[in-house]
């Protein structure tokens, strides 16, 4: 599960919209002009779109648009939240909030964004696909890793990697080490001007896990406060009826009783144990009342404080609850370049044996990679005959860089190329000029790599454009199987692709100027109705409420 929640104010035509969001696959229907595609649009803008005031409600002041996601399941979006520092649990809430005369924010689990980090989170929530701008599968570093994990490379790509970093930064060393003596200079200088900066901030070894989870404390303490004293009421101090004297009434009452009724004995002595344990607990709940206050100067302070130790890590490459430790690497490095105590013989062994071992993993991995392209080029390639693109064909071009130049992903440059109709010559998927043919390429290829796709949350906007009849339910039954293991969203106006839908949202415009715009759920009978409207017809008949639940039933067997 991914998208759990949406709400959008004064965007567009939405006066206010809350959505609470399934698994599996959804669909979005309405009539045109509806607006079905704000949803898309909104979550755009949560993924790092550019914003424009012009997207305002008309009379209103600014738009805001929230989204929360579930992301336990989702690896890379929880390494990028805690390398961001920005983690919470298993919950990720963006905010957005677009004004007129002011420049539109952003938030990340209510702290401060930036649209560059709504762009790098969003790559591991969600992906959009119908309009060229949103595609990230656009991008060669996105086919890149699409065929690595369709190859099941992604741990020799990480060996890969890491064997780029330790070569990269002894050759660095190496390089420094034997230049002039300005080049030293300039080395020395940076080592001591580092660890001047370190020291002078007195890291201490744990301090960013404990100072995150304070902040936590701090951000949350009037939530605290206020649900803790609340509790406490209700089980202790509240006059008239409080848990506890409530069961202290009852115990009196049945003991009294219990000497007509022996049997009573045994739901007084369970009662008493809770007695013992709600007036253990209203114990607790005061003295951690105790602990927890406003305390706004100091949530300033520990904000500070992260957001220091957050940008000197990126600063270094690291997570800054590894500074400590980089410190004392570079204390190690400075006290061995300051005196000249270090074997330049075995330094330039090191390097050359890490190039080798890089030199080694690139290779194989190009290997994998060349005999993995055919195989992913022919299933994409039969999933497009049966998506209104017949003869067309999906080629993965694997060529070679520059072996002289290593790089952190290997020595390949991957590149999807596509011929939608038979005679045409192949181009890259970036020149194909239909949204609807990028959209339906695009589902063709999440089908074939379902079950090793990274991003949670899909988005179709103009999967069904140019098509319609058998094809069309192809693309529905398509788009099911997807939500098997992925969450699917489908805008849509063809009721093939709707029945095939395992939720269902009707957008309606409201009013009688058709200028607000509401999204309702579905029921069984209604979507019956809506399919039947999807189906045409000036009159819906008794026939075509048949045709319409037949759809749905056919769709669910």
């Amino acid at each position: 599960m991914a998208l759990t929640a949406i709400g959008i104010r004064d965007f567009a035509i939405a006066s206010g919209i809350e959505l609470d969001l399934e698994p599996g696959f959804t669909v979005l229907t309405g009539e045109t002009g509806a607006g079905k595609s704000i949803i898309v649009d909104a979550l755009a803008l949560l993924s790092g779109d550019r914003a424009d005031s012009s997207s305002i409600r008309h009379g209103t002041g600014s738009a805001e648009i929230n989204a929360s996601f579930a992301v336990a399941d989702s690896d890379d979006a929880q390494a990028w939240l805690a390398d961001n520092a920005l983690a919470e649990g298993g919950e990720c809430v963006i905010r957005r909030v677009i004004q007129r005369d002011k420049p539109s924010r952003a938030f990340i689990n209510g702290r401060p964004a930036t649209v560059q980090m709504l762009r790098d989170l969003g790559d591991h929530l969600v992906d959009i696909h119908g309009q060229h701008e949103h595609q990230s599968l656009l991008r060669r570093s996105v086919q890149r890793q699409v065929l690595d994990d369709y190859a099941g490379l992604r741990p020799a790509c990480e060996r890969l990697r890491a064997a780029f970093d330790r070569y990269s930064a002894l050759e660095a060393r190496h390089q420094v080490l034997t230049g002039n003596g300005a080049e030293r200079s300039a080395h020395l200088e940076l080592l001591r001007y580092q660890l001047s900066e370190l020291r002078s901030l007195d890291i201490k070894a744990g301090e960013y896990e404990e100072l995150d989870q304070e902040q936590a404390r701090l951000a949350h303490a009037s939530d605290l406060i206020e649900g803790m004293r609340t509790a406490l009421f209700e089980l202790y101090d509240a006059e008239d009826q409080n848990l506890s004297g409530s069961l202290a009434r009852h115990i009196g009452t049945l003991e009294k009783l219990s000497r007509f009724e022996p049997s009573l004995h045994g739901a007084l002595e369970l009662l008493n144990g809770a007695l013992v344990q709600v007036n253990e607990a209203a114990g607790n709940l005061q003295q951690l009342l105790t602990r927890v206050d406003l305390d706004p100067q100091r949530l300033e302070w520990v904000q500070q404080r992260l957001s220091t130790l957050l940008d000197l890590g990126r600063k270094h490459r690291c997570a800054p609850e590894e500074l400590p430790a980089l410190l004392e690497q570079l204390q190690g490095e400075l006290e061995a370049a300051e005196t000249a105590g270090y074997d330049l013989d075995a330094l330039r062994a090191q390097a050359a044996q890490a190039h080798e071992q890089y030199d080694a993993l690139a290779a194989q991995v190009s290997r994998d990679r060349s005999s993995a392209a055919s195989g992913l080029a022919a299933a994409v390639t039969a999933e497009m005959q049966g998506l209104g693109m017949q003869g067309g064909a999906f080629t993965v071009r694997v060529t070679r860089s520059d072996p002289a130049v290593p790089a952190r992903h290997g020595l390949d440059q991957i590149e999807f190329y596509v011929s939608v109709n038979p005679g045409q010559p192949a181009q890259p998927l970036a020149r194909v000029a239909s949204g609807g043919e990028l959209s339906r390429i695009s589902l063709a290829i999440q089908v074939i790599t379902a079950a090793v796709g990274r991003v949670p949350t899909l988005v179709f906007d103009e999967v069904d454009v140019g098509i319609g009849g058998r094809v069309a339910e192809i693309v529905g039954q398509k788009l099911r199987a997807l939500g098997r293991t992925r969450q699917v969203l489908c805008v849509t106006h063809l009721p093939q692709v709707a029945a095939q839908g395992q939720h269902h949202l009707q957008v309606l415009k409201q009013g009688r100027t058709g200028v607000a715009v509401a999204v309702t759920p579905l029921g069984s009978g209604e979507r019956v109705k809506e399919i039947a409207r999807m189906l045409g017809g000036v009159e819906i008949t008794d026939q075509t409420l048949a045709h319409a639940e037949d759809m749905l039933l056919r769709a669910a067997s």
